[in-house]
């Protein structure tokens, strides 16, 4: 490096554990929010399950599992709903999209503070002036509710920065040519370069689920169509319906195509500046060139994350990399429109033949969730519950039975009391008047002695 600063500048401090709160918050948000996502889709595909398995539940099997499957058949679609409705009311704002643009917007603020505005004295002053305005568009952003953990690791964070490994940018020296170009621009060249070929299989994944459960939808529906034999075997088509539903969706949300091909024009551009780069002679690397270099570099990696390839390509400055940047984006949008012709071809073939046999099995897979909704408290009201019920009740009438005779005798010895408080019962008492006091005394059942 250049030069290596004795002791860390306080408005870089500041700004990289501003940075590492907005990072961390947006990595953890957005694992968060995917898989509540993913949880939707599992739990609206077992729907679909538990329902085929309840209507093809064999007779002879224990009325327990049958009953089981219909309550986790009830359960599915509720569970389903809640967790869509907590998706609604705590990510509908798209936080964590906020702190990624915040903290990419920050980590671009620094490397122009260390490269472009090194020898500035008014550098400290405008990254503060920086950092204050990416706070606020963050607050505004996540409509007034900054509700975020503090950064409480070392600074610059791991995995982006390694300072203790020789040879590896510390996160606060200012940086000549050389090193922005390794540290920064080859850092994340190589970054999407690795990350693509990921998100392409991926998508290719995804792409071949889709296709084999829309041909497998079709086969069943096919096979089902020849004898009474396989009557059962068409309501699995509902099930492949779901499962090619469920891998559009995450597919879609997972924004796959936009994401290659946003990837893909990184990679060109930023290997447009490093060839210009390394073409240049020491003597031709100037401060200028510097310049330049940081100046694209950051502009396409900043609008990376703002936009995809629209906005990116209006963020390049240099007309020259606009005009090759439309040729690439034409090539893509014909790509992008061939890919949709195929597709809805393809999918126009599968619907064709399965939307008949889908279309029957749907309603009576509806009419058989009806009807357990209707059977399920009769179902659980099995021979052993009714008996138990019946001696409840049975104790119950005997237990009031009781309660009333307590009471009734109760009664009859307050008015027996009251009738007789005068007389003195002794032996002196004449015996006609304790015969009739006795006879007024009410008979029990329980056993003397």
């Amino acid at each position: 490096m250049e030069s290596k600063t004795e002791h860390t500048p306080p408005i870089l401090e500041v700004a990289w554990r501003k940075f590492a709160q907005y990072d961390d918050t947006s990595v953890r948000r957005t694992a968060s929010f995917t898989n509540l996502r993913r949880w939707i889709l599992i739990f609206g595909v077992l729907a679909t399950l538990l329902s085929i398995l309840t209507t093809i539940y064999p007779a002879g099997f224990p009325p327990l599992g049958s009953f089981v499957l219909k309550i986790m058949l009830v359960a599915s679609p509720i569970i389903a709903s809640v967790l869509a409705a907590i998706g609604n009311e705590y990510y509908s704002t798209g936080d964590w999209l906020v702190a990624r643009a915040g903290a990419e917007e920050i980590l671009r603020d620094t490397y122009l503070y260390r490269t472009i505005l090194k020898n500035s004295p008014k550098r400290r002053e405008w990254l503060e002036k920086r950092l204050a305005r990416v706070q606020r568009s963050v607050f505004r952003g996540m409509n007034g509710e900054l509700v975020m953990e503090t950064f409480k690791g070392n600074v610059p964070p791991k995995p982006r920065f390694n300072p203790g490994e020789p040879g590896n940018d510390d996160g606060f020296s200012d940086l000549i040519g050389e090193e922005y170009f390794k540290y920064r621009l080859e850092n994340e060249l190589r970054w999407h370069e690795k990350k693509i070929i990921g998100k392409q299989r991926e998508r290719f994944r995804l792409q071949v689920s889709i296709y084999v459960m829309g041909a497998l939808g079709a086969i069943i529906a096919a096979i089902a169509t020849f004898g009474e034999a396989t009557s059962n075997l068409a309501i699995w088509v509902a099930l492949t319906a779901s499962l090619t539903g469920a891998f559009s969706v995450w597919q879609t949300l997972k924004n796959l195509e936009q994401v290659v091909r946003n990837y893909s024009k990184v990679i060109m551009e930023l290997g447009i500046i490093s060839d210009h780069w390394k073409n240049l002679t020491a003597e031709e690397r100037t401060q200028s060139e510097v310049n330049r270099m940081v100046q694209g570099t950051e502009n396409i990696l900043w609008s990376r994350n703002v936009e995809y390839i629209k906005s990116m390509q209006e963020a390049l400055r240099d007309s020259s990399l606009d005009k090759e940047a439309e040729l690439i984006n034409n090539v893509i949008a014909e790509q992008r429109e061939a890919d949709a012709r195929f597709k809805q071809a393809l999918t126009d073939s599968i619907v064709n033949k399965t939307s008949e046999e889908l279309d029957k099995v749907t309603a009576d897979l509806s009419d058989r969730f009806e009807e357990i909704l209707g059977t399920l408290a009769e179902e659980a009201s099995s021979e052993v519950v009714q008996a138990e019920l019946a001696a409840m009740r049975e104790a119950i009438q005997e237990f009031s039975e009781k309660v009333a005779q307590k009471l009734g005798l109760s009664h009859k010895l307050d008015v027996i009391r009251e009738e007789y408080k005068d007389v003195n019962v002794g032996a002196e008492t004449p015996r006609g008047v304790l015969n009739a006091l006795l006879s007024r005394f009410p008979k029990t059942e329980e056993v003397k002695g």
